[in-house]
């Protein structure tokens, strides 16, 4: 090894810092703590992650920007629960909708921000080229990453009973969980559709650390 590291990128010093100044403010006074910790605990994880792989595996612009901007859904999420946001309140009332739908902006995006991250490491890691069988595994790893979730949040309610709703954010409806998978698929066919081919440009064009360049059709 050579000893040496790729400078950090200021573009990237602040993204976290914003996404930092969204944590702070998630963390005061939030509904309550423990929901707080269950629904942000994924944007820490993912932070660390890559943080950890920064120097190991650089990540697109683009790549880093989806992360922000879906960590700061998480921890709105995680302050008002997916179930109270107000913004999302006030939609519900002006438009006449049963329920708040926050919680499938998060599944969205739980779609959304994934399959870029999918794709870029198969084409990055891989031999695998721009077809068919890229988006079919890019569309699996982002409704493996969603399944996974919804176990998880069935393990925590079947841990802590009651105190899981706010949580769970099913808010009545028995096909929530059904319905949030279903969200994240749509999320990530819509990434797929509307991002490919910046992604393409900002892998040809991208600074990423010193790796091999991604695999070309």
């Amino acid at each position: 090894m050579s000893g040496t590291r790729a400078r950090v990128e200021p573009a990237h010093i602040g993204l976290a810092a914003a996404a930092g100044v969204v944590f702070v403010w998630s963390a005061v006074r939030p509904h309550d703590y423990v929901t707080w910790f269950l629904e942000v605990a994924p944007a820490i994880i993912g932070f660390a992650v890559l943080a950890w792989t920064y120097h190991r595996f650089r990540l697109t612009m683009l790549a880093y920007s989806l992360c922000a901007v879906h960590a700061a859904i998480l921890m709105v999420g995680g302050h008002y629960t997916y179930a109270e946001v107000p913004l999302f309140d006030w939609v519900r009332d002006v438009f006449g909708l049963a329920r708040n739908d926050y919680d499938r902006v998060g599944h969205f995006a739980q779609g959304f921000v994934p399959a870029i991250l999918a794709r870029e490491v198969l084409l990055r890691r891989t031999p695998l080229a721009r077809d068919k069988w890229l988006v079919t595994l890019v569309l699996a790893v982002a409704l493996a990453i969603s399944a996974l979730y919804e176990l998880f949040e069935w393990g925590v309610a079947s841990a802590t009973g009651s105190a899981s709703d706010a949580f769970l954010g099913t808010q009545g409806d028995v096909w929530d969980t059904q319905k949030d998978m279903a969200t994240c698929l749509v999320g990530a066919i819509t990434s797929l559709a509307l991002l490919s081919r910046v992604h393409d440009r900002a892998l040809a064009g991208g600074k990423l650390s010193g790796l091999p360049p991604p695999v070309r059709d």
